[in-house]
This record gives C-alpha cells, structure tokens and sequence, in this order.
C-alpha cells in the first residue's frame, strides 16, 4: 500500500434533537408504535403545506458558529426527487446550492499531533422512513415515524488520508454536536450515523480516484472497519488490471465486506428544484448575535482549561471533557469538596467510571450525584476515611441512599488515627512474628509490606496508613 494514497471525505446525518419535525407539528420521540407518529403533511397527502421548524434553523446556525463557518444569510429549501417506497412524498426536501451552513473546519487529534478537515457545507433536510424486512415473510414493511425528523447533513472535505482520520472526525464532531446539545449522538437509534466516500491514488497524483460510497455506518468501529476494507478493495482491484466503478456500497459488519448496492447518483439524477412550499431562510445580524451569545465552551477550550486551571495531565483532561455532563459534574464535585482537583479526577476516571461501564450507565444516570460523591470525596481530604474504606462507601453509596456520613456512622468505618492504640496493634504484630522481623532487618525490603498488612487486617483496614507506615518505620529500623 505504500505506493497508494487513500482520500477520504465524511458525510454525517445528525438528527437534531428537536421536540417535533422540521416540517409538521408531529413528534421525533424514539420508539412510539409504527406508523404512530407520522401525521398528514409528513406523508405528503393532498392539500397540506409544511411550515419550517425554527429550533431547527437555531441548531443548524448554533453548529455553524462552533466551527467557525459561514452562516448564510439566505438560503433555500429545495426538492430532491427519487422514488422509495419509505418517501411518501416522491422527494426529499433538502438543500442543494444554498445551504444554511457554508466553509468551516474541525480540527482533529491523531497521534499526538493536530490536523484540520474543511467542512464543505451543514445543511438541513428531512429524513425517510424506515424499511422493515424481518418478520415479514418475503414482504418488506415500512414505518413512518422518522419521515420528516430534521437532519443537519454535514460534509467534509475530502482532506481525510486514513480511517484512522476518519474515525478521529467522526468522534470529534460526534462529541461537539452533544457539546451543543443539538443531537443526543445515539448511534444505536440512527441519529448520529455516517457515508464514506472512499478512493485510492497513486502518491504523487493531483487527480482524485474514483469513489465509492459506503452508506449509513452507525458505529465508531465499523466507520474503521469499512474504509480500510474498501481501501484493500480499490487497490487490489487496480493492481489486478481493473477499474473501480462509482456506486454506492454498504458494509456488511458480519461478512467484514462491503458490497454493491447501486450505481452513484449524480446530483442532476436527483432533479432537484427550489421547493415552491417553502420560503427563502432569512438569517438576521440579531439572531446570529443571540447564538452566538448563548455558545457554550467547545471541547477544546475547555480541555485546555481544564490542563490550566486543574493542573490535569491531558488523558485526565480528556476523558473529563469527553461529555459536557461529566465535566460539569467534575467541576461540581471540585467546587463543592473542596478537595483537590487530581483527587476528583482519579476517583472520578477510577472507581466512578467503572461503576457506570460496568451498569451501562452515563454519568447523567449515575445513582451517585454530585453532591453525594463529593461528599465522600471530602472525608477522604480529612481522613476520616482511607481510600481502601472509601470504596467500601462508594458501593454502599451506588446501592442506597443514605449520605456518606451516615454510612460511615452506621459501619463503623471512621479511621484510626490515634497513634496510641496503632502503636499497640504494631508492637503485638512485631513480637508476633520474629522471623519476618529479621528477614526484614536482613535486607528484605518486601517484609515491610507484610507487616503493614498485618496492621491493617488486625485494625479491619481502618487505621490511617500514613501513620501505620510511621510507626513501623521507627519500630523496625
């Protein structure tokens, strides 16, 4: 593959996390009954007119603005004819030449180093429905529910050279649409999914390849798995004296292939139109200025901030700014246990984050808020209890709802720091056990460890380790 170079450009279908659809007054809500939730003007019956949806435009331009692209101040809805069985109307309704997003940029991170993909262009459109081919015997049937759900189709350049890349765009921009709450990003429920336009090249070439286009990949995985399948495809069909046709191909996930489904329409195939139903977008200098007042921080500056102002090493600080939800729980635990920031971030990356992984829980879900994680947090700053018992509390903490305090009271679990009574516990241990004493004081440093957890045992892990470790230190020297 050394002689060939890969080109590969994204086209990303985020749903927007709207209450209705882009055109009609019906619900997006996931998971009604079939055909329950598709009214009148989403299966384009006689008579019916479809009024744009302005929470729609908002994310479109809200989206524009975070990759610093050009809002356009007037664009146009069009037509995009094709006939499917799950497009009730005969069309689409889409945006051709003027869409509502115009030239941006996302900048990726791959191995350590930045790179920036132009965005060609967000616009916005309708999604079909939904074939159905299982349980039918032979038949195909068809739901409804997500005619019309508003889409923001997102382009890029074709400035990808890897899947590498392209797995690394598609989770940036996958993290920034949930950054700006405009689409949840389930992958499981389509509404974050994605085409590939795959070509090769031989290095050196201006000229681009001829392209396939892998259709609706809905995992971070597969996007990986398709590309470099067709990447392998295109090359060793090339090599053997073939030519790459420009068609439209889907990944098949169990088989590790992908296969032909239909030859490459071109844009004139579709015979798009101005949709005379709907009336140019007009975007004003003061509704740009409300947007862009209510940005929230991106993940980028808030990573940086988080490096700077928490003193976090970037994995912490990445992991923390994955989610806009687990940073503002981080910082609300910061701010409300007062402890230091590395603290929160180990427990939170540590003991928190395997608790969730291990329930299939996000953080928004967890049984353990804020304000009782830092809770446990603090008494762990103040020693009332070690980190060993604080685990102990954590698990009572995820299975109830009692505070921390209270279960502290109620198990009995409040450190020993009375260096009277671990004294005491040190001197029986070290009479008890002679042999380890002098293998100890022979140059076995690893006897240390031993006799630190015979104190612990002895005082049912409650005694503060700082001191057990500074008694013994005097104790065996």
């Amino acid at each position: 593959m050394a002689q060939w170079e890969t080109v590969i450009g994204l086209e990303i279908h985020a749903q927007l996390a709207t209450k209705s659809k882009i055109f009609s007054g019906a619900s997006t809500a996931y998971g009604a009954e079939p055909n329950t939730q598709a009214c009148a003007v989403d299966l384009g019956l006689p008579g019916v007119l479809p009024v744009l949806n302005e929470d729609a435009v908002y994310k479109a331009v809200i989206f524009g603005m975070a990759i610093e692209a050009h809002i356009a101040p007037y664009s146009v809805f069009a037509r995009k004819n094709y006939f499917y069985p799950d497009l009730p109307k005969g069309y689409q309704i889409s945006q051709m030449d003027l869409p509502i997003v115009g030239i941006g940029h996302i900048d990726i991170e791959v191995d350590g180093e930045t790179k920036r993909i132009g965005v060609t262009r967000a616009h916005l459109e309708e999604d079909a429905g939904k074939s159905l081919h299982e349980s039918f015997h032979g038949l195909s049937g068809i739901d409804l529910n997500r005619a019309g759900t508003p889409l923001l189709e997102i382009v890029s350049e074709p400035d990808l050279r890897s899947a590498k890349e392209a797995v690394a765009y598609m989770r940036t921009l996958h993290e920034l649409v949930r950054y700006l709450g405009i689409c949840d990003g389930n992958m499981q429920e389509g509404s974050f999914r994605c085409d590939a336009n795959v070509s090769v090249r031989p290095k050196g070439q201006a000229e681009f390849g001829t392209r396939a286009e892998i259709k609706n990949i809905n995992s971070f995985k597969f996007v990986e798995k398709a590309i470099n399948h067709e990447i392998a495809r295109q090359i060793e069909l090339i090599e053997n004296g073939g030519t790459v046709v420009q068609e439209t191909r889907l990944y098949d996930s169990v088989k590790d292939e992908t296969r032909s489904m239909r030859s490459k329409e071109e844009a004139n195939d579709y015979r798009y139109f101005p949709d005379p139903d709907l009336l140019p977008v007009h975007i004003s200098e003061d509704f740009k200025a409300q947007i862009k007042a209510e940005l929230p921080e991106l993940p980028k500056a808030k990573k940086q901030r988080f490096k700077t102002e928490y003193a976090l090493d970037d994995e912490n600080a990445t992991i923390l700014t994955s989610s806009r939800p687990l940073a503002d729980y981080f910082e609300a635990v910061v701010k409300q246990s007062g402890c230091e920031a590395k603290l929160c971030a180990n427990w939170m990356t540590g003991t928190l984050s395997a608790a969730l992984n291990k329930a299939g829980l996000d953080i928004i879900d967890s049984p353990v808020n804020e304000q009782r994680f830092a809770s446990l947090l603090a008494r762990i700053a103040d020693n009332t209890i070690s980190g060993n018992i604080a685990k102990q509390v954590f698990e009572a903490l995820w299975q109830g709802t009692d505070t921390t305090d209270e279960i502290i009271e109620a198990q009995g679990l409040k450190q020993i720091t009375d260096t009277g009574a671990i004294e005491a516990i040190i001197t029986e241990i070290i009479a008890a056990n002679a042999k380890q004493v002098e293998q100890y004081r022979g140059g076995n440093e690893k006897m240390f460890g031993f006799f630190v957890g015979q104190v612990m045992k002895a005082m049912q892990g409650k005694a503060n380790p700082a001191e057990v470790n500074k008694i013994l230190n005097a104790k065996l020297s």
